[in-house]
């Protein structure tokens, strides 16, 4: 791609997608230093309704609190916390950033897009019960969640979730709750973000654009070439840096991109659907987010939950996930999506993820032959008196879990989030789902170090960086006494009431 570039169109990074992720990226980077030069591009006319879309994702504020498969146990029957260590420190710098935004005025309005909602686990039968034992005597040890409440007993647990004990106080049951959890609108703060940049920075975010290509330069630059849907015209920027945060449209643009890196990476995309309650009364009983386990064979992002949302200034309630199969590895993309993605370098890693998740594929099959009776009898399994007139099926966005090249087995399939990344960290792509938008902050300081190392070294970066984000480089555990402060600091400024 050997094309004339104008200077007006030379920037010092580009951003792939109008969501959360390019949105935090940009501003972040336009508080620390506001001369660098950044546009985005976006292929809808809207931002944030992919990925970051209210209906299309969870709204948990993803912090470990209550999603059991972040605490797994080991073989000889101890409970594996670092993951949850580390999904709480990266929420709480999601936090810190949000705090310093109104702070500064930025952001108005906290209740736009958080509300303190309670975080519980809840599951039933006495190993199940055992585990959720085990799990809050392990995480309690910790400052983190030293407040958590743990209760088997039926009136208590009809305080946290009346919904899910009416009809069943006789049975075996155990629960967690923590008052600090959340409830996140993702869409409505990328929308924040994105007015924030183009009303005070001056920031280019350009929609219904699509990238076509990126493409190495003559000048050790990226040249990127960008189509304007609405008139078919091509233009070409040249960036110092891009960065590729399309949500499912990431992989197939990074696989044009030439670097080594990229190879052997793949991906399998899922639709999301939830049951929405249409019956106010219903909605008005309960106030939470309840994680359970998932079922034999399931993937973690298939953990079942009941979830209080809200959504465009109403509570909602929303019962899920079920899976769908799809091509597609957006809601707005191509049936082509999944077949055009498949290449010679990265075929062993699909075969091989494939071969040893044959138990995920029965998994899949069922969850995409269920009708709504079928969908109905899994709400019961929380909800036991729930009404199927009182339901809907809503379908929500696409969910490309990452498959990476693994010696041993040839593929593997990745429940979390990889920034893919060159040599020299001019070029960044961000693969994968959960609990992605919740740690958005924490992934895109990733991002900076491996775009702008040195820059992050200096004096100038550091400090804007602490004013932040206090913690955005320092332990939570050794620093307990300075990281309580910091997060009482954003729950006030955040509006957000710990319910008692």
């Amino acid at each position: 791609m050997n094309q004339k570039v104008l200077e007006e169109n030379n920037y010092d990074l580009i951003c792939v997608g109008g969501g959360i992720m390019s949105a935090t990226l940009t501003l972040m980077l336009k508080l620390v230093d506001p001369k660098l030069k950044i546009i985005i591009f976006e292929k809808l006319g809207e931002v944030a309704k992919e990925s970051s879309g209210a209906w299309n994702n969870a709204g948990t504020g993803h912090s470990a609190l209550c999603e059991l498969n972040y605490t797994p146990e080991k073989p000889d029957g101890s409970i594996d916390i670092s993951k949850a260590i580390e999904i709480f420190s990266q929420f709480e710098t999601s936090k810190q950033f949000w705090a310093y935004l109104v702070e500064q005025n930025l952001v108005k309005d906290p209740k736009n897009f958080i509300h303190s909602v309670p975080h519980h686990s809840w599951v039933t039968g006495n190993d199940n019960i055992e585990f959720l034992k085990k799990r809050f005597k392990a995480l309690t040890q910790t400052a983190m969640f030293e407040e958590m409440k743990f209760s088997e007993n039926s009136e208590k647990l009809k305080e946290w979730f009346p919904l899910i004990v009416e009809g069943r106080e006789n049975e075996k049951m155990a629960g967690t709750r923590m008052e600090i959890g959340t409830e996140v609108n993702f869409e409505a703060i990328t929308q924040q973000y994105i007015k924030i940049l183009e009303e005070q920075f001056n920031v280019p975010v350009l929609r219904n654009t699509d990238v076509l290509d990126v493409d190495p330069d003559e000048n050790l630059e990226w040249t990127v070439e960008a189509q304007n849907l609405d008139t078919g015209e091509v233009t070409y920027y040249d960036a110092e840096h891009v960065f590729i945060g399309a949500g499912g449209g990431a992989l197939p643009l990074l696989q044009k991109v030439e670097i080594e890196e990229k190879d052997g990476y793949g991906g399998f995309p899922v639709d999301g659907q939830w049951l929405v309650c249409k019956n106010r009364e219903v909605i008005e009983k309960h106030l939470g987010k309840v994680y359970s386990k998932a079922g034999p064979d399931a993937p973690p992002m298939s953990t079942p939950h009941l979830d209080t949302r809200y959504i465009n200034g109403k509570q909602e309630l929303l019962f899920g996930p079920f899976a769908g199969f799809t091509t597609k590895f957006l809601k707005e993309g191509s049936i082509m999506d999944l077949p055009l993605s498949i290449n010679k370098d990265n075929i062993p890693s699909m075969w091989g993820v494939f071969w040893h998740n044959l138990p995920l594929t029965k998994y899949l099959m069922k969850q995409v032959t269920m009708d709504h009776s079928d969908r109905m009898d899994d709400l019961r399994k929380f909800i036991k008196d729930a009404r199927a007139e009182d339901w809907e099926l809503k379908v929500a966005g696409k969910r490309v879990q990452i498959i990476k090249k693994d010696e041993e087995q040839g593929g593997v399939l990745e429940f979390g989030t990889d920034v893919v990344h060159s040599k020299d960290g001019s070029i960044t792509a961000l693969l994968g789902a959960s609990p992605g938008a919740s740690v958005a902050v924490s992934i895109m300081l990733e991002v900076i170090n491996t775009a702008f190392p040195e820059k992050v070294k200096s004096k100038e970066w550091q400090q804007k960086l602490s004013e932040m984000i206090p913690f955005w480089n320092k332990n939570i555990e050794g620093n307990e006494a300075e990281f309580k402060k910091v997060q009482a600091n954003s729950s006030k400024k955040l509006e957000l009431d710990v319910l008692h």
